[in-house]
C-alpha cells in the first residue's frame, strides 16, 4: 500500500460502524474546533502573545501549534480529510494538555483532555469511515 493510500485509508466497515465514525468525527471535531477558534482569534489579533509554553518552544510557537491542531486538524477531522494523519496533532495536543499543562491540577481539570485523547486515538486507529472525503480520495487512488 502506497503512503498516499495509507493516509487516505478510510477503513472497511459496515454501515453502523461508518455512521458511528461519522458521528464521532463530526461531534469531536466541532467540540475541539470551538477551542481552536478562540486561539485562532488570539493569533490573528497579533500584538504581544500571552500563551502557555508547556514544551519550551516559546508562547508564539505554542499558540501556533495549538491553532494548527485545534482549528485546522479539527476541520479536517469533521470532513474526514487525511483523518488518521490529522488526528496525530490532536493526540499530541491532548497529551500535552493532560500530562504537562495540567500536570499539577486535579483530575477534573485533566479529564476533558483525556476524553478527547481517547476519542482521537480511536479515530487514528479506525480511520474516517465510508462517509468521508478520505473514502472518496481512496476510491480515486484505487482506480489508478
Amino acid at each position: 500500500m502506497t503512503m498516499l493510500k495509507k493516509i487516505f485509508d478510510p477503513g472497511n466497515y459496515d454501515n453502523k460502524i461508518n455512521f458511528g465514525l461519522l458521528f464521532l468525527r463530526v461531534t469531536s471535531g466541532i467540540f475541539m474546533l470551538t477551542h481552536g477558534v478562540g486561539k485562532l482569534a488570539k493569533l490573528i489579533e497579533g500584538g504581544t502573545i500571552k500563551f502557555a509554553d508547556p514544551i519550551g518552544v516559546g508562547p508564539e510557537a505554542s499558540l501556533f501549534l495549538a491553532v494548527f491542531a485545534e482549528f485546522f486538524c479539527s476541520f479536517f477531522l469533521i470532513f474526514g480529510i487525511a483523518t488518521r494523519f490529522s488526528a496525530i496533532p490532536l493526540i499530541i495536543t491532548m497529551l500535552v494538555a493532560g500530562f504537562i499543562s495540567h500536570a499539577g491540577d486535579a483530575f477534573a481539570s485533566k479529564e476533558k483532555a483525556f476524553l478527547f485523547l481517547v476519542i482521537f486515538v480511536a479515530i487514528a486507529i479506525t480511520g474516517a469511515g465510508k462517509y468521508s472525503i478520505d473514502n472518496f480520495i481512496n476510491k480515486k487512488l484505487e482506480r489508478k
